[in-house]
């Protein structure tokens, strides 16, 4: 029964993204958004910890020290600022982030909502990324300008809604990306 409720949820909340990311014209992001959640690596991971309340990641990092799962998970999805984690230019030898490129930010927020809407149900309200991300400690290894802009979307989300941010981010986020990727 597990494996059909977790196959249920990851599938929601895939199709949400998609849907999400549609509206704002990443259609093929949309499309391929967290495929690595079917894989049996990641799939069995979430039947044996599914809980519907929260990732089964969580659980299976609370149970064995660490989650198999998340590790496999953002090594193959480039909207995970933990993929863009490598050694730092400066020589030191620190792991950093990298820069991420902006589409894979505005994934990052989609997924974030997304995430909310499926956990919280009805209860959802646009400052629940928001005070998700509050509650996390993405600070320390997301690159400055990442989450810069990703703030940026998930304080606008809260304070204006998803209608204005979702406008905002296809006239000007994506738009302007667009144009200096063609200039590049």
């Amino acid at each position: 029964m597990k494996a059909v409720k977790h196959f249920c949820t990851i599938t929601k909340h895939k199709a949400l993204v998609m849907k999400e990311c549609f509206r704002v014209g990443l259609y093929r992001q949309g499309i391929l958004h967290d495929l690595s959640k079917y894989s049996w690596t990641e799939f069995k991971v979430g039947c044996r910890y599914y809980q519907g309340t929260r990732s089964p990641n969580n659980a299976e990092r609370e149970a064995k020290g660490y989650s198999s799962a998340w590790l496999h998970h953002k090594g193959r999805n480039k909207h995970h600022y933990e993929y863009w984690v490598d050694y730092s230019l400066d020589g030191s030898g620190r792991l950093t982030g990298m820069e991420m490129p902006t589409r894979y930010i505005v994934e990052m927020f989609l997924d974030r909502i997304a995430a909310s809407k499926v956990y919280k149900g009805s209860s959802y309200q646009d400052s629940d990324p928001l005070n998700y991300y509050r509650r996390g400690k993405a600070n320390e290894l997301m690159h400055p300008k990442t989450r810069k802009l990703l703030e940026k979307l998930l304080y606008m989300l809260a304070e204006e809604g998803e209608e204005r941010t979702y406008r905002y981010i296809r006239k000007e986020v994506l738009r302007k990306n667009r144009q200096k990727d063609r200039k590049g």
